[in-house]
Formats: C-alpha cells, sequence, structure tokens
C-alpha cells in the first residue's frame, strides 16, 4: 500500500503515517529508483491489532472515575 494508502485506511495525515514508518513504529518498505514506501497490508492489519491491544491496556490501567 502506498503511504498515502495508509493515511486514508487510519484517517490520519500522510506526514504522520511518514513519521511512523520512518520511526519504525510501522514496518515498510522502501522500493524503486525513488524510493517509495509500501506498507504491506498485513502489516498495517498488525500494527492496527496491536495499537487495540495496546489502547485496551491503558483503558483498564486507565479507568474512569466516578465524579460524585
Amino acid at each position: 500500500m502506498l503511504l498515502s494508502d495508509v493515511a486514508a485506511e487510519l484517517n490520519v495525515s500522510d506526514s504522520q503515517v511518514y513519521h511512523m514508518v520512518r520511526s519504525g513504529e510501522l514496518p515498510a518498505i522502501k522500493i524503486g529508483g525513488r524510493g517509495q514506501w509500501r506498507v504491506e497490508r498485513a502489516k498495517l492489519e498488525e500494527y492496527i491489532q496491536h495499537k487495540y491491544a495496546e489502547t485496551a491496556s491503558w483503558v483498564r490501567e486507565n479507568p474512569l472515575t466516578d465524579p460524585s
């Protein structure tokens, strides 16, 4: 997938996806003479599942408190 496709899938900006790729947060490959980035759909799905698990853990550790 192009980084712009990943950005559309995640509903974030292209620059956010580029940062995720360059930081190693989202696995990607660089191909072609111009070095264009590509993300495998399977890697994106793994990333999304990891984020769901990470968020669920955070929610458990940070419960809402009753204001009363």
